[in-house]
């Protein structure tokens, strides 16, 4: 019983030492997990309810150096052809794979490039280049940084930040207009678009286990 309690208590003072450093993940380069990302998306449908559906395929890279965050740079690969929805009615997907919305046949990427960072503590708003459908403007997405470590040996070899991220755009900015609704009317789907990003990115891994 004390060895089962002992090694409880170790292991929950490791995990406990890990997070206390969360702050000190090392410079390097870092790329998504993909077993702990998401990207979904959410647009207005007829005013009723804000539909939900999100990118399965995709990809990101972050330069970091934890002693100037603001010199980060941040770029992600998105693959439209991943959509996943919730439920869909026959053809429906095929639909918003096509010509109408975002014809992914002549457009198969959609990324994104950040061009400046402004960081205050954990928070960050991230600007940078969005290109969609063809067409590239400017957006700002508001990042949280959730924590992270430098790895921890027979676990997670590599180093680890997590990042929580929100942001908004028009679709018809990026020459996606079908189906907004006319002036004065619900009838249709909603212009603006509300991305939320939950990812993980791994990193340098631990010296021991390079």
């Amino acid at each position: 019983m004390k060895t089962i309690i002992t090694l409880v208590l170790t292991t929950l003072l490791t995990f406990t030492n890990a997070n206390a450093a969360a702050p000190d993940v090392p410079a390097g380069e870092y790329t998504t997990d993909h077993a702990h990302s998401t990207l979904v998306f959410r647009l207005s449908h007829m005013s009723f309810s804000n539909y939900t559906a999100q990118f399965k395929q995709f990809d990101a890279k972050l330069n970091l150096d934890p002693a100037h965050p603001e010199n980060a740079k941040l770029e992600v690969t998105i693959d439209p052809r991943s959509l996943d929805l919730p439920t869909p009615p026959a053809g429906f997907k095929d639909e918003l794979l096509g010509k109408n919305w975002l014809d992914t046949a002549a457009f198969p990427q959609i990324t994104f490039k950040s061009t400046k960072i402004e960081v205050s503590g954990n928070n960050a708003k991230i600007t940078g280049n969005l290109t969609l459908h063809g067409v590239t403007k400017p957006i700002v997405l508001d990042a949280v940084f959730n924590g992270g470590w430098k790895g921890l040996p027979g676990m997670d070899p590599n180093a680890r930040a997590g990042f929580s991220a929100h942001g908004t755009f028009k679709r018809s900015d990026f020459g996606v207009s079908y189906g907004i609704p006319q002036p004065g009317s619900n009838m249709g789907v909603g212009d603006e678009v509300s991305v939320t990003i939950e990812t993980e990115f791994k990193g340098p891994a631990l010296p021991a286990a390079k």
